[in-house]
């Protein structure tokens, strides 16, 4: 308690919020991806700079505009306009008694924007569709925060035993975010025009944000990203190239990233809608990303959308079944008790939707894996490998290859039974053994025959050393004894 106490003390708080003007819809977007998480890093540009209110200047006098309801109705987008305007001046949220009056204007207003385009009065025109985009580019568009990591200098910790970081600011952002949110869903929005301001950088800025600590940004920005991915077509390939480039700098540099969990999430809906056949691209994405997120320690904080997200690819097309399987064996872990027992809960969820076909390719290597957590003296990998036996259609696949599969594991069977210290692994192997005595008998009893004649071998093999030894250590005694006596002459 005291450690989070400490950390909690040594968090530097957020830097001042930095106005940052997208480029104008005429600059060419950029052929190619690089995600460099400059958001925790970035220099304000120069557009944006006259919005930040600086630390100890005066609190701009903010106007009050009149409401919705009581302008007619063909100036109401004239008063969006200058809402938006007004929405533009981001404040230091580390003091909050400062500009307290000028804060809750801001809010106020953000707010009525909210509602008006939620109520779909009509569509914008396109100087307001590319201020609301300014305007919502200078609010979140920010230098991040540094992580616990960064303030401490210590290894990033488990998640469930840190209090999450909450961004003071939250209240405008919230309200920036449900603001970008309903104007990307309303279906007044026409995507021909909107993709001007919507461009690829603004789209790589927004998933440089999925790095923040805070839960509650995430959460909206994985919900915005799905929306612009679902309605701007044209922006599809280049974020899953994006996406691809944050888990690539992820796995083999940093290790370290807060939103990989959201990201999966959208990737999970994504692959549920890939056409079939699967296009090469998609199959190398699983290969080359997918797989290799199983490598980092940290892999608990997102392995329910990982496995989900696998298992779609299978589902999807069943020939992927031996490349996962192998790519799971491939990042087996060694000493992570925990990993294992992640690995072998997404293991059986790869093996429901497998064919059979597709099984013969890799039980092999599979169930000598399978034999080592069988065997492991840590009771929670051994229990939740032999829940395997529990489901029907993995049961119906080790009867069919039955010939193969009884031989490898026979040995860890018969051991856990004479020596595992945990009572309950003791009644399931013993389960499992029954299990296989009654799918076939005479393989039973031959596999536990030639498991006898391999202990005898081995006891006879000990037997043999250990008398080597004692006729080893006979000469050497010997041979001393002779030589005490010459001394003693």
């Amino acid at each position: 308690m005291l450690n989070k106490i400490m950390k909690r003390a040594n968090r530097k708080g957020p830097k001042a919020e930095v106005a940052a003007e997208p480029p104008p819809a005429s600059a060419p977007a950029s052929s190619s991806v690089t995600v460099n998480h400059a958001s925790r890093t970035a220099v304000p540009s120069p557009g944006g700079a006259a919005n930040l209110l600086p630390t100890g200047a005066a609190a701009p006098q903010i106007e009050s505009l009149p409401l919705f309801r009581d302008v007619p109705v063909p100036e109401r987008q004239a008063l969006f306009l200058r809402k938006l305007q007004i929405c533009a001046v981001v404040f230091d949220f580390s003091d909050t008694l400062r500009s307290a009056r000028e804060k809750e204007v801001k809010r106020q207003t953000l707010s009525e924007l909210v509602d008006f385009v939620q109520s779909g009065s009509g569509r914008l025109a396109e100087p307001v569709q590319e201020q609301l985009i300014r305007t919502v580019a200078i609010n979140i568009f920010r230098c991040l925060p540094p992580a616990s990591h960064e303030n401490t200098g210590s290894e990033a910790a488990d998640p469930e035993e840190e209090d999450p970081y909450l961004d003071p600011a939250w209240p405008h952002l919230q309200l920036v975010y449900e603001l970008l949110l309903r104007f990307v869903i309303s279906s007044d929005t026409d995507t021909k025009v909107a993709k001007r301001y919507i461009d690829h950088t603004f789209v790589l800025r927004i998933l440089d944000l999925f790095d923040s600590e805070d839960p509650r940004e995430r959460e909206y920005l994985k919900t915005i990203l799905h929306r612009i991915y679902g309605k701007f077509m044209i922006h599809r390939p280049f974020i899953r190239k994006a996406i691809n480039n944050i888990f690539y700098r992820f796995i083999f540099e940093t290790q370290r990233h807060s939103g990989i969990g959201e990201l999966l999430e959208i990737l999970g809906s994504i692959i549920n809608g890939f056409a079939l056949p699967m296009k090469e691209e998609h199959k190398l994405f699983l290969v080359r990303a997918l797989i290799p997120l199983h490598k980092p320690k940290l892999v608990g904080m997102y392995h329910q959308q990982l496995s989900y997200c696998i298992v779609q690819f299978v589902e999807k097309d069943y020939k992927l079944a031996d490349t996962v399987v192998r790519g799971l064996l491939k990042y087996w872990p060694v000493i992570n008790c925990q990993k294992e027992v992640l690995f072998l809960g997404e293991l059986e969820e790869v093996l429901e939707v497998t064919q059979p076909v597709e099984f013969q390719r890799c039980m092999v290597p599979l169930f000598k894996q399978i034999a080592r957590c069988l065997s492991s003296s840590h009771f929670q990998v051994a229990e939740r490998a032999l829940f395997l036996w529990n489901n029907d259609h993995i049961v119906s696949l080790i009867a069919q290859n039955r010939s193969v599969i009884f031989p490898i594991i026979f040995e860890a069977l018969e051991k856990n039974m004479q020596a595992h210290w945990n009572q309950a692994i003791h009644g399931l192997t013993a389960n499992v053994r029954k299990m296989f005595l009654d799918m076939d008998s005479e393989l039973f009893e031959e596999c536990q025959r030639q498991y006898e004649e391999k202990e005898a071998k081995a006891k006879s093999v000990e037997e043999q050393r250990e008398l080597a030894w004692r006729r080893l250590e006979a000469v050497v005694e010997a041979k001393a004894g002779g030589e005490d006596m010459v001394l003693a002459n």
